[in-house]
């Protein structure tokens, strides 16, 4: 029995070493973080209760100057762009697409630091991530399922309900405690496969991905040198980015498995691939590295890499930083869209009572003036009154599906939209545009308590702004 147990005792240590030295050769190849940390600056503290009042007052201001209008006037219906509680005090979204197996999964798990523990994201050389996955901030470690999130309505993502229960089994949330998810939210999207056409995927894929990009901060588009073509859905995916061009950053990973010659002909070919998809006079920023933990393969152009990761992480750490900025940005972004509409809508009303008489035919008269609005200066006359931008004018089309679905007598016009206690709603929508938004920016940027004018008087509602209003 003795030399049996001397025999196991023996296979065990060696185990044990083999198991040490193991550990040994991983550390001595992966990639030194530091430059992560420092870069994002996880190590400082941020006051929260500054950003959190910031944000109670944003919040206050949408629902009292801005959503009164909206449903008055029902704009959710022709933009489908509801915008909850949740939206407004949600953390950045990044969101990460392009083609499967570019290393989308193993760049988030580079970023968080989660290689080999139990709960970083599954990668291979197959197509792997078949779920919209979002990773977040959370007390502890857990997996939230697609339907709970959709029913979480202190959450963002509520509205995903509309895109069916096929959906929400393929999306999933992962909440763990990091110091980076306090600041910014990762979204993990399915590679796109060009053999794979989008109805069996079971759901709508690229209104989803529509949702996810409207929402988005900052959206990495990812590539690998075997991965350059460019077939019919990664098309239909740089269509529906048309607009957010500034905050799509091209990456081109894997870059360490090419020599320097190999690489730049790759950069090219590149560019050659995107360049019918992105029609701007500013190519799109591209990052050339290697996002995962382990080390650089030798004879590569390490320094060149180092430094476009930290770009990349500079980019990410603007985002993290003007975040409330952005955030009241979008909400005047987004009033400005909803007066625009509530304008239109005033003019329609008005335009049918003008030429309804006591013999006319209202499904005649609407139908003449909805088909040929120009005909009756519906838009002309925004134009002129109001100061609108004509860039920020919605497709006339949208509104002949709109009143189609919405009886133009179901509304009231503008001058009736008022109350004693509670104002006028153009005016109100006027105020927070041009007075209580910009005055809340300010704020934040100069670090003085907001002042909100009393009245239109200060700012010179229904007219051109003064230059108040400042976007970092």
């Amino acid at each position: 029995m003795k030399p049996t147990v001397s025999i196991c005792c023996m296979l065990s240590l060696l185990l044990l070493i083999t198991a040490e030295e193991e550990e040994d050769v991983l550390s001595s190849i992966l990639r030194d973080r530091s430059h992560i940390e420092e870069t994002l600056r996880l190590a400082s503290e941020e006051n929260s209760g500054d950003y959190a009042a910031a944000l109670q007052k944003l919040r206050k201001i949408y629902h009292s100057s801005i959503k009164p209008m909206e449903q008055a006037y029902k704009y959710n219906e022709l933009r489908q762009h509801e915008i909850s509680d949740g939206e407004i005090t949600s953390k950045p979204m990044v969101l990460f697409l392009g083609p499967w197996s570019v290393g989308k999964s193993s760049m988030i798990n580079y970023l968080l630091g989660l290689q080999d523990l139990p709960y970083q994201l599954y990668t291979g050389a197959e197509p792997t991530t078949s779920e919209f996955t979002v990773i977040m901030h959370g007390e502890k470690i857990r997996s939230v399922e697609g339907i709970v999130m959709a029913a979480d309505s202190s959450r963002s993502f509520s509205p995903l309900e509309k895109f069916g229960q096929n959906f929400l089994e393929k999306l999933i949330g992962i909440e763990m405690p990091h110091k980076l998810l306090e600041r910014v939210t990762f979204v993990d999207t399915p590679g796109i496969i060009e053999n794979r056409k989008q109805q069996e995927r079971g759901y709508p894929f690229n209104d989803v991905c529509q949702w996810f990009i409207d929402r988005a901060d900052l959206i990495f588009v990812v590539f690998d040198p075997t991965k350059l073509d460019v077939g019919l859905e990664l098309e239909m995916l740089f269509r529906q980015l048309k607009g957010r061009e500034s905050q799509i950053r091209i990456i081109l990973n894997k870059a360490d498995n090419l020599a320097t010659q190999d690489l730049m002909r790759v950069y090219g070919a590149l560019f050659w691939s995107l360049a019918p998809l992105i029609n701007v006079t500013e190519p799109p920023r591209v990052y050339v590295s290697s996002f995962w933990p382990y080390d650089y393969a030798p004879d590569t152009s390490r320094e060149l890499f180092k430094r476009e990761e930290i770009s990349l992480l500079e980019d990410l750490n603007q985002v993290i930083e003007n975040r409330l900025e952005n955030k009241i940005a979008f909400i005047r972004q987004h009033g400005i869209r909803v007066r625009i509409h509530g304008l239109l809508v005033d003019r329609y009303v008005q335009t049918f009572k003008e030429k309804m008489s006591f013999f006319s035919d209202p499904e005649l008269v609407f139908k003449e003036i909805v088909d040929d609005p120009d005909k009756f200066y519906i838009f002309k006359s925004i134009l002129a009154k109001t100061n609108v931008s004509k860039f920020d004018l919605p497709n006339r089309d949208a509104y002949r599906d709109f009143f189609g679905i919405n009886p133009v007598t179901s509304f009231k016009p503008l001058t009736a939209q008022c109350s004693y206690m509670g104002g006028c709603l153009l005016e109100k929508i006027e105020r927070a545009i041009t007075g209580d938004l910009p005055s809340l920016l300010s704020s934040i940027t100069s670090g003085k308590n907001p002042i909100f004018p009393p009245s239109c008087e200060a700012t010179g509602c229904g007219e051109k702004p003064k230059n108040r209003y400042r976007r970092n």
